[in-house]
């Protein structure tokens, strides 16, 4: 088995170079320099190819900053962003203007029409909620903080699922190749049966299980063409274009824990999901305080500036003028008895927390579970690479005797038939536990919720939403978002 870098690309990618000349006594010297010129084009095309395959960390890079699911986390964090503003607009003033007017006619002996208005400024300010908008800013500041767990969790998430799209295009392709030159094989057996037939060497039968064989290969590689396309239209979903040659990727030994324990342990301490339950447990907490707080007394501050004015026709100046005014004053406000709402909201507002609390055990759970399939599976799967490939080799050596033998009369087409599908079985076999083998490291680092650009040492800019909420957390104005909208 060679060890060198690996490249599987479509049949499109392929570079083939033929030519035929025929000069009377120069025949044998062109072909040779004709073979030359072949081997130093396929060469160049080689190395052009490795230039410009894509690597799996490439990929990995362009969907964590291109893909949509990604994106829609971050946007859905900033709208959380704003939820702590606005909770702490309800102990900061209100200010409006306010203006009214009247007109009133008045028949009898002489029409008097009167106007009268006034116009002027109100300010309004909370003193005192009951501790609620405290602990409704607070209640805010947890739900950012869930929210940021859950972009980092959408981003490994996403990080795992273009992992897995890189490496099923690479096997498909594989697949693809490999059936069709199995299709080639069973061609060519087939052309070799119906020869041995018509020397009488061979029969019907040889002919007839040549060409059945021949028949479902041809099925075979048209659903191997299929998967590939499949496979391609996801990787396009998820890492925001179309794969061209893909670079052959290597599993993230390096980074998988020395044992499940360890790995269990690292995901209590850090997956996001769980973190993310955890801050929605303290943000139901504060919100039962919030509730809580409705049963203490309210108390209202407010001030206000008039100017009133009242106008004649006719004119009666006794009636007539104008007048500012201003007054302060506050307003508290002492709950008894609201219908039973504020108790209705404060025991449901414990029922929530109760709920999430119980949602950390969930989370928990299913990060415990998909750790230990994720490690069994890349145990078994690093096995399966080594067992397949020994399988493989053996596979291939036992069709070159079944050839020979079935050459020399000892075995018949059927045996080499057979020897055949175990070939392309095993080489099939192999080429999923190599692509397991990767994604099931992936699958680790994603369980443990250490699947993250530094981990990888992706080469891309990390988003950072704690900058949009230091942005806007206290803000006492403004229409634009922080990246000018």
């Amino acid at each position: 088995m060679g060890t060198g870098l690996r490249f599987y690309a479509p049949r499109g990618d392929a570079f083939v170079v033929s030519s035929v000349v025929t000069i009377e006594g120069n025949t044998v010297e062109l072909l040779r320099k004709s073979a030359f010129a072949a081997i130093v084009f396929s060469t160049t095309a080689l190395v052009s190819n490795v230039a410009f395959a894509e690597t799996i960390f490439g990929a990995l890079s362009k969907a964590y900053q291109f893909n949509s699911s990604v994106n829609s986390a971050r946007a859905a964090a900033r709208v959380t962003d704003e939820n702590v503003p606005i909770a702490k607009s309800a102990l900061r003033p209100t200010i409006a203007g306010v203006g009214n007017i009247d007109y009133t006619t008045r028949s009898g002996g002489t029409r008097t029409s009167i106007a009268t208005g006034s116009f002027g400024i109100a300010l309004q300010q909370t003193l005192f909620d009951g501790f609620q908008t405290r602990n409704n800013v607070a209640a805010a500041d947890a739900q950012v903080k869930a929210s940021f767990e859950n972009v980092r969790n959408t981003e490994q998430n996403t990080l795992f699922d273009a992992a897995g799209a890189y490496m099923d295009v690479i096997r498909d392709r594989r697949v693809a190749v490999l059936t069709e030159q199995n299709l080639e094989f069973l061609n060519e057996q087939a052309r070799a049966a119906r020869s041995r037939l018509e020397v009488g060497e061979g029969t019907r039968t040889d002919v007839a299980q040549a060409d059945a064989s021949r028949a479902s290969a041809v099925a075979q590689l048209s659903a191997a063409r299929a998967q590939v396309a499949t496979s391609s239209a996801v990787y396009r979903q998820v890492i925001g274009e179309d794969p061209g040659t893909l670079r052959a990727a290597s599993p993230l030994s390096k980074l998988v824990p020395k044992s499940l324990g360890a790995a269990q342990a690292i995901a209590e301490a850090q997956h996001p999901a769980i973190l993310a339950s955890l801050h929605l447990v303290n943000a139901a907490d504060f919100q039962v305080k919030s509730a809580e707080g409705a049963l203490l007394p309210q108390l209202t501050g407010s001030a206000r500036v008039e100017r009133s004015f009242t106008e004649t026709w006719p004119a009666s100046p006794g009636a007539e003028g104008t007048s500012t005014s201003a007054s302060i004053g506050a307003t508290l406000n002492i709950p008894i008895y609201s219908g039973g709402r504020t108790s209705a909201v404060i025991r449901q507002s414990k029922e929530t927390l109760g709920q999430t609390r119980i949602d950390v055990d969930v989370r928990r759970d299913q990060v415990r579970q998909a750790i230990s399939s994720a490690w069994s599976a890349y145990v078994a799967a690093r096995e399966n690479v080594s067992a397949n490939r020994q399988v493989v080799e053996a596979a291939q050596l036992a069709l070159a005797g079944v050839i020979e033998e079935r050459n020399v009369g000892q075995r018949t087409t059927l045996d080499v038939l057979n020897a055949q599908a175990d070939v392309i079985t095993a080489q099939i076999n192999l080429a999923n536990s190599e692509r397991d083998y990767v994604v099931g490291s992936y699958a680790i680092l994603s369980a443990m919720g250490a699947l993250n650009v530094g981990r990888l040492g992706l080469k891309v800019a990390e988003y950072k939403p704690q900058e949009h909420y230091k942005a806007v957390k206290d803000k006492w104005f403004g229409l634009r978002t922080p990246d000018g909208r």
